[in-house]
């Protein structure tokens, strides 16, 4: 007997960045079935490469970015509101900087932003004496007078993370590891050719597709023999990491002297994290890393404000991501719109969704707006929209309820540090009482591999969010890798060898 050949998906997305994760848990959530296929790790790429910030894009209103600055604002805290554990508010520190814009122009902005975008809970801008105020310390003496205004902070990976994972609770099928390589429309169907690890070669069908592929969309949309509706301009931005600056929880907006302007802020208690740049990137999406241009720049930048002056030598780690923006004619690539554009081809009687451009705030706005348009084709999903008040995994508590949280697992679980104990908080929220139980010692998590990373933590890792190497642990996962030595990386990769052996990955 042959196998039988399994229905048609309602969806297939191919991309599993933050914009293809956001869609697969729409459309999942509105009953269509759906695959989601990634050709590396989930959040690889340019989603977990960001300056880690849910904003609405202050410096985008001098580019009169209006529309994209308010629908991003309003975002802000439906995203707070759906996962509180990764996401959270954070204070910024604009500094006046003599010779830059004018008091009055920052004042202004920034009455803007606090009045275009329905802020409800985040605390309004307010002037402050740098003399005064604890983000004024670290500075440079000349520097005496500044804002104060809200945004917010977010562990991108993670919430890339957590949309997948609430798709497949909802019945998605989510593929890691999986390229594709070929699509085409045979008998009103998508047919998708793709391999697999091992060289395994893969065919699915589906009743529409979404290109979510980010830096790659129009890479995938010439696989699918399907023509662009906009050219993309790939922008790199790097950000380094150093340690920390600065011993409060405000974090900085600064202006540099060539228009532009970077952040800094407190990272993963013991760093600063500064960036970012805006450089044109022309070289391949699979080598992006920061230059030492760029490194030096951002170090340089800091120097303008910090007296605790940085060099490159003291930057422990650097990251750097390629965004896909769409080609506006703009001559800098800062001035470039952070704007999205959504295209839906049914010319071949099957649907084509691609979606160029966006911003990590506004990647569930994107979303919705991309399963409305899929739903007047796809009879599986309904038009009911409910990802704006549904919590992620995890986030099923108050937007204020992080501290009593993690007094809650510190009071179960004694032997755990601090400063585990915040991170497990801020990475899982209810969910680590699922992997946690009732452990009264690390033996009870199956021993701690290094600095409170448990046998547990990992398999939750690898059972519940798809983790399958060291990398997709201590960088996607976690921030760990910033901790780890050599040694500690050994024996996450020998724990990680036995489980394989022991809980052969699923092949299909």
């Amino acid at each position: 007997m042959t196998d039988p050949v399994p229905p048609p998906y309602d969806v297939i997305v191919i991309g599993g960045g933050i914009n293809g994760a956001g869609v697969a848990r729409d459309a999942a959530g509105r009953g269509a079935r759906v695959l989601l296929l990634e050709a590396g790790d989930l959040a690889q790429g340019t989603s977990s490469a960001s300056t880690k910030l849910i904003h609405g894009g202050l410096r985008y209103l001098e580019h009169y970015e209006f529309g994209l600055v308010r629908e991003a604002l309003k975002e802000r805290e439906i995203l707070w509101g759906i996962a509180p554990h990764v996401i959270r508010p954070l204070r910024f520190v604009l500094p006046y900087r003599d010779g830059l814009r004018p008091r009055w122009l920052l004042r202004l902005g920034l009455f803007l932003y606090d009045h275009i975008g329905g802020r409800r809970k985040l605390p309004a801008t307010r002037s402050v004496d740098l003399r005064r105020h604890a983000a004024g310390a670290p500075l440079q003496p000349q520097y005496v007078h500044g804002f104060e205004y809200s945004d917010g902070w977010v562990d991108d990976a993670r919430l890339v993370l957590l949309n997948a994972r609430d798709a497949a609770d909802r019945g998605a099928r989510v593929r890691t590891r999986m390229h594709a390589d070929l699509m085409r429309v045979e008998n009103g169907l998508w047919v998708v050719e793709a391999t697999g690890e091992g060289g395994r070669a893969y065919r699915f069908t589906g009743r529409s597709l979404v290109n979510a592929a980010g830096p790659a969309v129009l890479d995938v949309l010439h696989r699918a023999s399907a023509p662009p509706d906009y050219k993309m301009r790939l922008v790199r931005g790097s950000h380094i990491v150093v340690p920390k600056l600065f011993d409060h929880p405000y974090a900085y907006f600064f202006q540099l002297p060539d228009g532009r302007i970077f952040f800094a802020i407190p990272y993963e208690r013991d760093f600063t994290l500064i960036g970012t740049t805006d450089q044109d990137h022309d070289g391949s999406l699979a080598d992006v890393h920061a230059s030492a241009e760029e490194i030096a720049y951002l170090c340089e930048g800091a120097n303008l404000y910090f007296r605790t002056a940085i060099t490159p030598a003291d930057v422990v780690w650097t990251y750097s991501g390629v965004r896909p923006l769409v080609e506006d004619g703009s001559g800098r690539p800062e001035a470039a719109t952070r704007g999205y554009r959504i295209d839906l081809d049914c010319d071949e009687g099957a649907p084509l969704l691609t979606i160029y451009g966006g911003k990590i705030t506004s990647y569930r706005h994107v979303a919705e707006h991309a399963v409305d348009e899929l739903a007047a084709h796809v009879a599986a999903l309904s038009g009911r929209r409910w990802t704006g008040k549904a919590p992620l995994p995890g986030g099923d508590f108050a937007t204020d309820g992080a501290a009593a949280l993690a007094a809650e697992y510190k009071l179960a679980h004694p032997f755990l540090p601090a400063a585990t104990v915040e991170r497990i908080t801020r990475a899982y929220g209810t969910d680590a009482r699922r992997w946690l139980g009732d452990a009264g010692d690390w033996d009870a998590l199956g021993g701690e591999i290094a600095h409170g990373l448990s046998a547990a933590e990992c398999e939750w890792m690898c059972a519940k969010e798809w983790a399958q190497s060291p990398p997709d642990i201590l960088w996607r996962r976690s921030k760990l890798g910033l901790l780890f030595g050599e040694d500690d990386v050994h024996r996450l990769a020998a724990w990680l060898n036995a489980r394989r052996g022991a809980v052969p990955m699923p092949v299909d």
